[in-house]
């Protein structure tokens, strides 16, 4: 049996361009996985391997690799860090026991950062620190400690300190043996030099220390108290009580280097062996019922119990689909028959492999704690339940962002359609944010996803991988629907045709509900005037009507339905009958509601260099933008603002204009607000255009 206390199931994750890619790429060096580095500016790292990661050296897809740091067994994912790619590090982070958040010494804490760090706190994953880029000018490790502090409102435990600084960078102190780690040769990361403090930063290592034991010591009661007295613990309890505090969340461990140049990474791996926990030692996964609900029961991370397994990612490469699989409990072997918890099907399991990129190598069995990928799985989605037939159950889901940006794509020859409609369904499996439906009128195929660079993508990915040319029509923005005023109605739906009838009276209230609650239905009735068991039937109704808004057919939003009172009859009501009075009832109440359109908000952050914040906050304004903070950096300044979508298509091209070229940004959907009424009329009147366009052709 393996020893599961030498797994470690770590994720890097970080904001565009602070590195992740290239410090994953040290670790394979130094854990021997790979002989040569390859830079991602190159286009040559090993975890970015598609065309589209290698030409725009950005990372779209989470790779999964697995290496060994002193005899420990390392399962490592690279995750994206650009915006529209963030269900790449959900996903991941959702099957991960622990996790290295990179950041850039002079960026600090950026905005894709905050996401990541908000979505590894929902998961409950134990993070180190690591403040890449020191050798950059305007780095600085204390200021984006304090950053962390300020903005992610997080511990970090400093567990290192720099030895000089940008071009001066040339190693580190570690904090607890007193020991400066230099690395003399920047291509030679295995060769490094112990020595002792330099004299001019004793002072400054005694201070760190002492707040490093201070915060340690209080994970255990005893050895505070000794502490308090005077006496110093020894390394190990203090390393013993880090691990504990890091594994509850505490604080975090934080280390500094540059990956670029190789320094530093030793102290990371020795780092993620250290503190952060194996696969017993983060809560077990929750059991849900058939509605998601946790059920009480857990996943227990033992190979002796019965298998359980989330697929969380689905991968379609040269060789066939994979499906990326984390094994929670029990074992797994190669010809094993499983059960799909959520289709109810059974398959048998053919080849096992264990992931390099895309690399592969065959194995036999897995066991708790294992992430590895299924060859020729059918019918498996990301945040199915893999289970023992014998023993069926369901972990907890995932659950995926809506698409707020659409574009109608049609292939350029006809050849083409069947080839698109294959390749579409594979991307629809492995990319859970991109979701396709097709134009029941005018038969356009709609993509849908969560920015115009991801749309971007899969549209390069079509073309290049699947050899699809498309034609592509402009984004189109996901407006929605709702309604500002509070009606009380009634409707009785009633059709006498020889022999038994349909009846069915409703009395009900419908109003406006929560923003971001989507749609509500409850009942209030009393004295049996509408049989209970008609209830499903009116709120389906009501429920089918929600895909098309009064206004412009938009899907409406944030609506709560009481239904209050009514009436029946003996022999003609019927579940049809009310369901056709819930639909009648929507069609009459939904107009005089006060409905009106609303529009999806974006939160941007945009990074500009001083001399051009003027010109960017005006132009945000422009695009009726909310200013709602200003930072200032050593190397800019950074402007957070609400900005409707449909102002932003573009914005990249105008924001390189106005800064030369130096600005960046990014943005990710926040909530739907009203629409002005000027827009709202275009909107209306460009929709009436489209489906009479629709009518004709």
């Amino acid at each position: 049996m393996t020893d599961l206390s030498l797994y470690r199931n770590i994720g890097i994750f970080a904001h565009v361009d602070a590195g992740k890619t290239t410090t994953t790429e040290r670790i394979l060096k130094l854990t021997g996985k790979i002989h040569k580095t390859g830079e991602v500016h190159d286009g040559e790292s090993t975890t970015d391997f598609m065309d589209q990661e290698k030409e725009r050296g950005i990372t779209i897809q989470s790779a999964a690799t697995t290496c060994f740091w002193n005899d420990h067994r390392l399962n490592i994912i690279d995750t994206p860090g650009h915006v529209d790619f963030t269900v790449e590090v959900y996903r991941s982070l959702k099957v991960l026991d622990g996790g290295v958040g990179v950041f850039c010494g002079s960026g600090g804490v950026e905005p894709q950062s905050e996401t990541n760090w908000r979505y590894a706190n929902d998961s409950e994953v134990s993070r180190i620190i690591f403040v890449n880029k020191l050798d950059r000018v305007g780095a600085d490790f204390l200021r984006v400690v304090g950053q962390v502090e300020d903005i992610l409102g997080a511990n970090p435990l400093v567990m290192v300190l720099p030895i000089g600084i940008e071009d001066d960078f040339i190693g580190v102190v570690d904090l607890l043996t007193r020991k400066a780690h230099i690395w003399p040769d920047p291509g030679n990361p295995e060769k490094f030099e112990l020595q002792d403090v330099p004299e001019d930063m004793i002072d400054l290592v005694e201070e760190w220390r002492e707040k490093l034991i201070e915060t340690a010591v209080e994970q255990d009661d005893d050895l505070m108290e000794s502490y308090l007295e005077g006496e110093e613990p020894s390394i190990d309890d203090i390393k013993r009580c880090i691990r504990k505090g890091t594994i509850a969340l505490d604080f975090f461990p934080t280390y500094c280097g540059s990956a670029f140049k190789d320094k530093g990474i030793q102290l990371v791996l020795d780092a993620v062996v250290d503190f952060l926990p194996n696969p017993t030692e983060v809560d077990p996964q929750p059991l849900t019922d058939e509605q998601g609900e946790p059920n009480g029961e857990v996943a227990k991370v033992d190979a002796d119990e019965p298998f359980r397994a989330l697929a969380f990612k689905i991968m379609d490469d040269r060789f066939g689909a994979l499906t990326f699989v984390r094994v929670y409990s029990g074992k797994i072997n190669k010809g094993d028959t499983i059960l799909n918890a959520f289709t109810g099907k059974t398959e048998r399991v053919g080849r096992m492999v264990e992931m390099h990129a895309d690399d592969r190598n065959e194995i036999d069995s897995a066991q708790a704690g294992d992430i590895f990928a299924i060859v020729g799985m059918k019918n498996v989605q990301t945040g199915h339940t893999l289970c023992n037939p014998n023993n069926p159950c369901t972990l907890e889901p995932m659950i995926f962002p809506d698409p707020v940006i659409s574009i109608a794509v049609a292939p350029k020859d006809k050849s083409s359609v069947e080839k698109m409609s294959i390749a579409i369904g594979k991307m629809v499996a492995e990319d859970p944010s991109f979701q396709v439906e097709t134009d029941e009128d005018s038969g356009e195929t709609i993509l849908k996803g969560m920015g115009e660079l991801h749309l971007d993508i899969k549209v390069d990915i079509l073309k290049r991988t699947y050899g699809v040319e498309l034609e592509v029509g402009a984004p189109q923005v996901a407006y929605r629907e709702t309604i500002t005023q509070m009606i009380e109605d009634s409707y009785t739906h009633k059709k006498q045709s020889g022999g038994s009838g349909q009846f069915g009276k409703i009395d009900y209230r419908i109003k406006p509900g929560e923003p971001g609650s989507g749609y509500s239905f409850s009942s209030t009735v009393v004295g049996g005037n509408v049989p209970k068991e008609f209830f499903p039937a009116i709120e389906k109704g009501f429920q089918g009507m929600m895909e098309q808004g009064p206004i412009a057919g938009f899907p409406v939003l944030d609506i709560e339905i009481e239904l209050f009172d009514g009436g029946f009859h003996a022999v003609d009501s019927s579940a049809v009958a009310f369901e056709l009075a819930a639909r009648g009832a929507y069609r009459q109440s939904m107009p005089k509601a006060a409905p009106e359109l609303i529009e999806p908000i974006m939160k941007v952050d945009v990074f500009t260099p001083e001399d051009h914040v003027g010109d960017v906050i005006g132009d945000l304004n422009r695009r009726r933008g909310m200013i709602k903070d200003q930072m200032a950096g050593p190397t800019g300044v950074r402007i957070k603002a609400d900005v409707p979508l449909a102002e932003m298509f573009g914005y990249i091209g105008s924001l390189r204009t106005m800064t030369s070229g130096r600005g960046q940004f990014s943005m990710e959907f926040s909530h739907y607000l009203p629409c002005p009424q000027s827009v709202a009329d275009a909107v209306v009147e460009a929709e009436k255009e489209r489906q009479e366009a629709k009518a004709k052709g």
